[in-house]
């Protein structure tokens, strides 16, 4: 039954407005968010090394210490991104929200061609809560998202289209894919395309429509020199980011070879737990209309072939024992699209519309009430407010952190930071120059040789303390 035309879900305007609205929110969240420990603080560090030092080819996790686990381009969009606006949260975010933005524009067509508001699927997009997470998080999947996107769905559109340019843009994302996260890219999307082909006997339109020659070349021509380059700088690399990182981390919770991590022990087939929850409620729809539609999903192709994108991911991490919820999101723009498809026929759109923009209302308000009050500072895991509260202190004094240092250390003292030991803190403790630190307070026991009563306790927070030397 048709909707009255005075529902606003009827009108154009409404999802263009809600998008635009909902990328500003999301901004808003990236600028005034703090870097959280550990992930995201890590990445951002990463690129403000990067933007500081000009070493465009090695990724450093600290000065002169090379990070092999993650392909760079993420890190030179950020990187990039803070040479032109400064080193803050809103630039070090701002590449993502674009790459999300450019998602949101790539899949309007698609509602178009159905005769549905161009920003539908975005408006879509923009209210599954992983994806909306992930346009503002430090880390290398929303890229790895784009590039799978763009794969897809320029598949799609080469072999449907006519179009030869989208056969070079298909080449061109798996050439991304590869510098966003490596060789992922090729698993995530050539089974489901392979099937694809197999089920609709596609055999002939997928080689002829596709520039496969000049195309591998392409792909050659924009990931090749980098994997080159970083190899020639920092011997070792390809072995540990191909064996290590693509093969162990996943087949072996306990691989001891990951220098930048912890081994990440999860139940077998949690991936289908983070589906349900991190695409609520949308994928429990799409559940709902395929168990409706079951008979007729291999008579359309564009339902099937977003379903096997969809799936496959999941399936392929079920066996994965060691896994995050971030790896389900090169799947949100199915799940976004087959919304859209069924669209007409979804009874309860505008309560699940509204029900959506009411919990990012609730967030919002949320935010500021704990920015408008201590609670953030008090309770964040990361070390920016300890250590921007006394700027001329970390800007003169040496400044150390007891123990392992955090990244959110790193990147808000612009790198001065450095670990100390025991020993060292005690040679120290009589010293003539002045110097701060920040310790854990589970590390205090730790620190019983030292007579904390000599230093001034400059700030703290649930779970740090942040001394310095009395004046």
């Amino acid at each position: 039954m048709d909707q009255p035309k005075s529902n606003f879900l009827n009108n154009p305007r409404f999802y263009k407005i809600s998008v635009i609205v909902l990328l500003i929110i999301r901004g808003i969240f990236n600028a005034v968010m703090p870097l959280m420990d550990k992930t995201e603080a890590r990445y951002a560090e990463i690129a403000r090394l990067m933007a500081e030092t000009g070493n465009w080819i090695t990724p450093q996790i600290d000065y002169g210490v090379p990070f092999w686990a993650k392909p760079p381009l993420s890190t030179w969009l950020s990187a990039a991104s803070m040479s032109i606006f400064g080193v803050n949260e809103f630039a070090v975010r701002f590449p993502y929200l674009l790459m999300v933005a450019g998602m949101v524009l790539l899949i309007g067509k698609y509602a178009k061609r159905a005769h549905l508001p161009f920003y539908l699927p975005g408006f879509i997009l923009l209210l599954i809560p992983e994806l909306f997470l992930h346009a503002g998080v430090v880390s290398t999947d929303t890229a790895l998202t784009l590039a799978v996107t763009l794969t897809f769905l320029s598949f799609w559109e080469a072999t449907h289209n006519g179009k030869k340019i989208w056969g070079y843009l298909f080449f061109v994302g798996v050439g991304l894919g590869l510098l966003a996260k490596g060789p992922i890219v090729i698993i995530l999307c050539g089974p489901p395309i392979f099937l694809w082909m197999v089920f609709q006997k596609k055999y002939k339109t997928v080689f002829t429509k596709l520039p496969w020659i000049l195309g591998l070349l392409v792909t050659a021509i924009v990931a090749v020199p980098w994997y080159y380059f970083a190899e020639q700088t920092t011997p070792g690399f390809i072995d540990y980011f191909l064996v290590g990182e693509h093969w162990l981390r996943f087949t072996d919770s306990s691989w001891k070879g990951d220098k930048y991590g912890f081994p990440k022990t999860q139940p077998l087939g949690i991936v289908w737990v983070f589906l349900l929850l991190f695409a609520l409620p949308w994928i429990q729809v799409i559940m709902y209309r395929l168990f409706k539609t079951r008979t007729t999903i291999f008579k359309n192709e564009w339902v099937l072939f977003l379903l096997l994108w969809l799936l496959w991911t999941p399936l392929f991490f079920t066996v994965s024992s060691s896994l995050i919820h971030t790896y389900i999101m090169p799947v949100m723009v199915p799940v976004a699209l087959l919304i859209v498809h069924w669209w007409p026929s979804i009874k309860f759109k505008k309560q699940l519309a509204l029900t959506n923009l009411t919990l990012i209302g609730v967030c919002v308000i949320a935010l500021i009430g704990i920015t408008a009050t201590s609670t953030l500072q008090t309770y964040a895991n990361t070390d920016k407010y300890l250590i921007e509260a006394h700027p001329e202190q970390i800007k003169i004094d040496e400044f150390y952190y007891f123990g392992k240092k955090s990244y959110s250390s790193q990147f808000y003292s612009k790198g001065t930071v450095q670990s100390i030991s025991i020993d060292e803190l005690k040679n120290k403790e009589d010293a003539f120059w002045p110097f701060c630190f920040i310790v854990k307070k589970k590390d205090l026991p730790k620190l019983e040789a030292i007579d904390l009563s000599k230093f001034m306790l400059l700030g703290e927070n649930e779970k740090k303390l942040f001394y310095g030397v009395k004046k």
